[in-house]
């Protein structure tokens, strides 16, 4: 399985999109240069994507500012010794400070080796981390695109890559997770770099980054 993990393999990945569908090489022209953004794995990185959950790029950096003066450094262990009353402080709300305890008690055991993850298959990696609660199909995937490298994850879940694959698929409304899946399967295997395209796509239309994770 080739990684992307390099500017050269988003390039290889672009061409061979345009190849397999002409809608996606106008989106290539639309969309300008499509970022690697790649981030070290590790339970930082995963940290960061939950609270990216359901929220604004602006408030997920907003919640990481004040998780990382509170906690001091986000690590299980520094995560763990917070109390709920500073996890309220920091702006968490109950469902994520909890899914950052049960992620971190997970790393603690051994029973979550996040960097290890990085190098099984992308369906085996992801039914690990669902397993713990909290930690949703989009989150696993999201981890996987940019701390694994994955070639061939999409987060249909996502609601920027639905508005994007819309308008450059042509569709009367935003498509629902599973009939975007679907749509998606011709872009395999490189689904991972469709994903980037999208969101850079999303960028240059919108004028709003909408990436979950910063580069």
């Amino acid at each position: 399985m080739r990684r992307i993990d390099s500017a050269l393999d988003v390039e290889a990945g672009l061409a061979a999109l345009a190849k397999a569908d002409s809608r996606l090489a106008k989106a290539i022209d639309v969309a300008g240069p499509v970022p690697l953004r790649r981030k070290p794995p590790g339970y930082a990185a995963l940290a960061e994507i939950i609270m990216s959950q359901m929220v604004s790029k602006a408030s997920a950096n907003a919640l990481w500012t004040k998780l990382e003066a509170a906690a001091g450094d986000i690590n299980p262990e520094a995560i763990l010794r917070l109390s709920p009353e500073a996890h309220r402080a920091a702006g968490l709300s109950k469902a994520k400070a909890e899914t950052l305890c049960r992620v971190s008690e997970a790393v603690l055991a051994g029973d979550l080796d996040l960097e290890e993850l990085c190098a099984v298959d992308g369906d085996q990696a992801i039914a690990v981390m669902t397993a713990i609660k909290g930690v949703g199909p989009w989150t696993a995937e999201v981890y996987l695109l940019f701390c694994a490298g994955h070639p061939d994850v999409f987060p249909a879940g996502d609601v920027a890559l639905q508005n994007a694959a819309a308008e450059i698929l042509g569709l009367d409304a935003r498509p629902q997770p599973k009939a975007l899946y679907r749509l998606t399967e011709q872009w395999s295997p490189w689904r991972g770099v469709a994903a980037r395209l999208l969101w850079a796509y999303y960028a240059s239309v919108m004028r709003r980054d909408a990436t979950p994770l910063g580069a």
